[in-house]
């Protein structure tokens, strides 16, 4: 079973990368979107206050950059953590995906499960929610995603896994609380539930209360350092865009089924 997973999942990720760059490519320039990689790169780690405004997301070039570079480098992330963790076992029949971007996390982790989980996307940026669509059809995963702001739209009630991946920053500091308790809230009722965020700790100096809070129900937070292998598409773009990703890294807590 498992080996039947391995192959299913990459045979997928490389379908999707494919047509990833079939579409993004087709009307722009290799060089084009490494700039916008590399501006992007800087909005991540620096001005990650203007993801909440989608003003990160304006113009084909960033578009580009999001869904052909970031989207598939958060999926072997998520994968590797998720796999770390043995995180899929058992298998989730839902896996919820907040503030989902371009569905990355939620597919990577619904790809590791055996069946095969339905995904539960949450996205507020209608270009963002619209590519998410994308990702799982090539993904070859069912599922649905909801176009709203994850502040007011609460956790899918049906999930019983819920990953929540580089988008907490993007809330203002009243709205992640409440997330907080309503993820706690899942985990009460049954679900898994996975944080990932950069490694840096000054990215998110809300850190610390969360992963309090999550060992405190029983979780545990990790920092993760994964040897980078890039599908050539990506590294090429790592290099053009003057990035060093020889590691994929995070930190994260999680909290497992009871």
């Amino acid at each position: 079973m498992a080996d039947e997973r391995e192959s299913s999942g990459h045979g997928a990720f490389e379908r999707w990368m494919d047509g990833l760059e079939a579409r993004h490519l087709g009307d722009l320039r290799f060089p084009e979107v490494s700039r916008a990689v590399r501006a992007l790169s800087s909005a991540y780690v620096e001005r990650r206050g203007r993801l909440a405004s989608g003003a990160a997301l304006d113009g084909a070039g960033k578009r580009a950059a999001f869904a052909l570079f970031y989207g598939p480098l958060h999926f072997l992330l998520v994968r590797a953590i998720v796999r770390a963790l043995d995180a899929a076992r058992p298998a989730a029949r839902v896996v919820g995906d907040l503030g989902c971007g371009t569905g990355a996390a939620g597919a990577a982790w619904a790809l590791e499960c055996a069946p095969r989980a339905r995904v539960a996307g949450i996205e507020r940026h209608p270009w963002a929610a619209g590519e998410a669509r994308r990702s799982l059809r090539a993904l070859g995963l069912d599922g649905h995603v909801l176009c709203a702001d994850l502040a007011r739209a609460g956790v899918p009630l049906r999930a019983d896994a819920i990953v929540v991946a580089f988008t907490l920053n993007e809330l203002g500091e009243e709205a992640r609380v409440r997330c907080l308790r309503a993820l706690l809230g899942a985990h009460a009722r049954g679900a898994r539930v996975l944080v990932v965020e950069p490694l840096a700790a000054a990215v998110a100096p809300w850190w610390p209360a969360w992963a309090s809070a999550a060992e405190a129900a029983g979780g545990r937070q990790d920092q993760w350092r994964f040897p980078a292998a890039l599908p050539d598409l990506l590294a090429r773009l790592d290099r053009a865009a003057g990035l060093d990703h020889r590691e994929l890294t995070a930190r994260s807590v999680y909290l497992s089924v009871r």
